[in-house]
């Protein structure tokens, strides 16, 4: 894919007039009809770079949508949100025709500006899963955000008034909720795939406090973990914190201590030395974390095993 072409859109305008549509609406919020937006005819694969948010719920389409290293192909009625900044490439099956449906619900950060949700849309941490990590709708809940978007398009559609923006944010809050509602139904319920998730992350952890990597490149990170399992940091964080309670640093961190108190009640090695051998740089790092996890200091849990 060395020769796709990337497109930088950088008005909801400018996006309208590449996909072949009509002039929005509203130039800082628009809600499209997947079915009317046209592909790039001179272009059966390229890369696209918004700089404002898209939300979209696509059905029954001939595209493949990539980010980072994934592919995922929308047969199925899903919904995938996209942050400003963020590449995604479109490949085009030309030789396929399908009755796309669905929509996508375009949002300029300036519509966003001097309200609540400004700050807070940031704290969505869906922005920031890979397009495989999508969201899975059951009808019902497809009909909720169906019903929103329709209240957010003829809101605009209206004649705009002072309360017009304040009625539109608080539908958008509304879905926003409703999406990280339905997707921590997602992490419950697709049981079997989330739990192969943590059944990997556990036998890499174990693999890798085993292996000289430890000692060459000290505590695995969040990253590493994360590219490793081909899961993005944020999902990887959401999906743990729902089915474990706690957050992928303290998944690292236990597997740490849980290796420190073997080698403190079965090794006659010094704190120092077990310290550098999982891969602190400093023993007192080691000592305060252990403490902190244990509540006793590494020689004071050596000592009550004498």
């Amino acid at each position: 894919m060395a020769n796709t072409k990337t497109y930088r859109i950088k008005t909801i305008s400018e996006f309208h007039q590449l996909r072949g549509l009509p002039k929005p609406e509203h130039p800082l919020i628009s809600v499209l009809d997947y079915s009317q937006i046209k592909h790039l005819s001179t272009q059966e694969s390229y890369n696209l770079i918004l700089d404002f948010y898209s939300i979209s719920l696509k059905r029954n389409s001939a595209t493949k949508i990539r980010y980072g290293q994934q592919e995922y192909d929308f047969d199925e009625g899903v919904m995938f949100f996209m942050a400003p900044g963020q590449v995604f490439g479109i490949s085009v099956d030309v030789n396929v025709i399908s009755q796309r449906s669905g929509w996508m619900f375009l949002i300029h950060p300036d519509f966003l500006w001097n309200t609540s949700l400004a700050k807070t849309i940031k704290n969505y941490e869906y922005f920031g899963y890979s397009v495989h990590e999508a969201l899975f709708l059951s009808e019902k809940e497809e009909a909720v955000m169906n019903n929103l978007i329709q209240n957010i398009q003829h809101e605009y559609q209206s004649n705009i008034d002072k309360f017009s923006q304040q009625i539109i944010i608080s539908q958008i809050e509304t879905l926003l909720n409703y999406s990280e509602r339905f997707y921590h139904r997602q992490f419950i319920t697709r049981k079997k795939a989330n739990h192969q998730v943590l059944d990997r992350l556990e036998k890499l952890l174990n693999d890798y406090f085993e292996s000289e990597d430890l000692l060459k490149n000290g505590l695995p990170t969040v990253q590493f973990i994360s590219d490793t399992l081909h899961i993005s940091p944020n999902y990887l964080r959401s999906l743990l914190k729902v089915l474990t309670g706690q957050s992928t640093q303290q998944h690292i961190h236990d597997k740490l201590i849980e290796k420190a108190k073997e080698k403190l009640s079965t090794t006659d090695l010094s704190v120092s030395e077990i310290a550098y051998d999982l891969g602190f740089e400093h023993p007192q790092s080691f000592s305060k974390l252990f403490k902190t996890k244990t509540k006793l200091s590494p020689l004071e849990f050596r000592h009550s095993f004498n």
